[in-house]
């Protein structure tokens, strides 16, 4: 890697707004948190599912203040995306990940070429991420996780309900022509694809996407880049054999796996997104784990050479 370092005068406190198009035409607004003065990484973030950008700002501002960059990707469907899911609108992961990703990061290297790359996500935008990097290990520094996991139903407590849910999900996103996840309490409004993706890898405890013929399977297990997975302690989406499942896939690597108790949240539960409001302690933990590899992987570098 190089050693140069991105100069910014934007204060951390101000998101710039950078509109991307896919491939296909689909339009979305990326939020950019950049340090004051010089950097040298930066975190492409990847959401929740339903979760718009916006609601990570704080954990962007956080990063900033510890002198990194941050990228909140836009989900397609949400927030400031031109595409609302409906009967006459669908995607799945294919559209994800073969267009809004590949279009967020293209202007992401377009403007800070010499930026140290770290890809990162939150529940759903984790998996997300892994399975981009597996197609692109090339393109990243690192992976970062928080409250991820995968969503094998076998994974979890109680999991035969969980089980019928991926199996009723698809049908009901059928029937209403996309999967009402605000009146559910689950997730946002998703599309039938992005449904039928995620139940499929649910039932089954294997990655695939419609219309993608890679083996997500395969590029996982020759995936080796260093990875830092925060599990928050009090989290029933995202137990300790869910994310398990989901490291158990990679290939030999760095994997650092740290538990987030409430008392590290100064008194705030440690769950799936109560973390959000106080993300600091998050915030430190990934920078710490950051700047600590990138700093072991230059003095290796600098040994090979």
């Amino acid at each position: 890697m190089s050693d140069s370092f991105v100069s910014s005068t934007s204060p951390a406190s101000e998101p710039l707004v950078v509109p991307v198009t896919a491939a296909d035409g689909a339009r979305c607004e990326l939020l950019v948190v950049l340090p004051a003065g010089a950097w040298r990484h930066l975190l492409y973030w990847v959401p929740a599912m339903g979760i718009p950008a916006r609601h990570y700002l704080p954990l962007a501002q956080a990063l900033a203040a510890r002198g990194i960059a941050v990228v909140l990707h836009e989900w397609r469907g949400i927030g400031s995306s031109d595409r609302r899911a409906g009967r006459g609108c669908n995607w799945g992961y294919r559209e994800l990940l073969q267009g809004d990703l590949p279009a967020g990061l293209a202007e992401v290297r377009r403007r800070w070429p010499l930026a140290h790359r770290w890809l990162g996500g939150h529940s759903l935008g984790g998996q997300l991420g892994l399975l981009y990097a597996s197609l692109h290990p090339h393109d990243f520094a690192g992976l970062l996780l928080v409250a991820s996991g995968s969503p094998y139903w076998r994974r979890f407590r109680h999991g035969w309900l969980i089980g019928a849910a991926y199996a009723l999900a698809p049908l009901l996103a059928a029937l209403v022509g996309y999967l009402p996840g605000r009146r559910i309490g689950f997730g946002g409004n998703e599309a039938r694809g992005v449904t039928a993706d995620w139940a499929r890898s649910g039932r089954t405890g294997r990655y695939a996407a419609a219309g993608i013929a890679q083996d997500f399977e395969r590029r996982l297990a020759e995936l080796q880049l260093p990875l830092l997975a925060l599990r928050l302690q009090e989290d029933w989406l995202g137990p300790p054999a869910s994310l398990d499942w989901l490291l158990g896939k990679l290939g030999p690597g760095e994997r650092r796996v740290e538990v987030i108790a409430r008392a590290d949240m100064d008194g705030v539960p440690a769950d799936h997104f109560s973390w959000m409001n106080t993300p600091v302690p998050i915030a430190s933990r990934l920078a710490d784990w950051l700047t600590a590899s990138d700093a072991a992987s230059i003095v290796r570098d600098h040994s090979a050479g």
